[in-house]
């Protein structure tokens, strides 16, 4: 098993961070795993198993959270020990990172989190990869501090940056694109959430919306410009998810989308 980085992926293909929002269940989670990595295997896309043990960001006192952590945890645990591929799960707190850690081989940072100094120590601190999203209030550029304070703890860490757009008003996100080869002059992996970057958060009704037709116009055009890595949340039925259904990949649409963006790549490098 090993991880995606700036060296072994350089003249190959992108990578796929990919699975459902929230583990909901373990058969679910063995149907995604299962269905993209025959998928991602005949392609030869490096992939690395995506799914929150919790969230802990949500609209609503009613919204769903998860289903127990150490259960959750377990569950991604199991996917990346039967698939022998890389699983990755958020942390929200700098307690939970050595928590997580024991099941996962990368840590990710919400993006409304990206300045907590205390959380992004703790991550780097237990030798894990660490996936930093881009806050939707900063630019890529200033990310080079959550760089800084990822390596100042651990100077060999693995760090990737995740573009997921910027605030665009109220209740709407926008991709600037610019972002990614800022981002990349870094010198760390760079990923673009094709799915929360179309995310249509704090709507009135206290759902977050979104515009899941434009996923692949996100990642086509991510693709061109450079990204390392492509996240993507999917679902079977992205209607009954427990979490972020309005911004999810149908599954059975996946294949297709990932043959696209090989030819995109192929192109490109």
């Amino acid at each position: 098993m090993q991880l995606p980085s700036v060296a072994s992926i350089e003249k190959g293909p992108f990578f796929l961070m990919a699975g459902s929002c929230a583990i909901e269940s373990n058969d679910l989670a063995f149907e995604i795993a299962e269905r993209i990595h025959v998928i991602t295997k005949s392609m030869g896309i490096p992939y690395i198993f995506k799914g929150s043990y919790r969230k802990a960001n949500r609209t609503k006192i009613d919204s769903f959270t998860g289903i127990g952590d150490i259960k959750a945890l377990e569950i991604l645990k199991a996917v990346g020990d039967h698939y022998d591929i890389p699983t990755v799960t958020d942390i929200h707190e700098s307690g939970e990172a050595a928590m997580a850690a024991a099941y996962v081989d990368v840590l990710q940072i919400p993006a409304f989190l990206c300045r907590q100094t205390d959380l992004l120590a703790a991550a780097a601190q237990t030798g894990k990869a660490v996936n930093i999203k881009k806050g939707q209030f900063m630019s890529g550029a200033s990310m080079k501090f959550a760089v800084e304070k990822v390596l100042h703890e651990n100077p060999n860490a693995l760090v990737y940056l995740t573009d997921r757009g910027n605030s665009f008003g109220y209740g709407d996100l926008i991709v600037d694109y610019r972002n990614l080869p800022e981002m990349a002059s870094l010198g760390v992996p760079v990923i673009m959430d094709c799915t929360h970057s179309l995310q249509r958060p704090n709507q009135g009704n206290g759902v977050t919306g979104g515009q899941p037709a434009l996923i692949e116009t996100i990642a086509k055009a991510a693709i061109a410009v450079g990204a390392d890595g492509i996240f993507i949340e999917t679902h079977p039925n992205p209607a009954v998810a427990k979490s972020d259904g309005a911004n999810m990949l149908p599954l059975d649409q996946l294949e297709r989308l990932l043959e696209k963006l090989m030819k995109v790549r192929e192109a490109i490098v």
